[in-house]
């Protein structure tokens, strides 16, 4: 079966015992597929780009729930009826 590998980094789990902050290393910060019989076991993230991933997620789910609540209905107003309104709330100074 083959199985796609979505890193740019392999190693090997015996090379992940040997020297596991090495295999870190040689991805240059990018996630490394570890691989076992060439199958992809799982992918070691560095702290910093897992960081992201986890921001980036966060972002996704609050935009939903964002859009999710979005159901209030838009008016049109022109900026010259804006500044009407303004100056009519303001108070007059003495």
């Amino acid at each position: 079966m083959n199985h796609i590998i979505h890193s740019r980094f392999v190693a090997s789990v015996s090379d992940l015992k040997k020297n596991p902050m090495e295999v870190v290393g040689n991805g240059f910060g990018e996630a490394v597929a570890i691989l076992n019989r060439n199958n992809p076991a799982f992918y070691c993230v560095p702290a910093e780009m897992y960081e992201k991933l986890m921001d980036l997620i966060e972002d996704k789910e609050l935009l939903k729930l964002a859009e999710q609540v979005d159901d209030t209905e838009t008016v049109k107003v022109s900026i010259n009826d804006l500044r009407t309104r303004v100056r009519k709330e303001r108070p007059k100074e003495v």
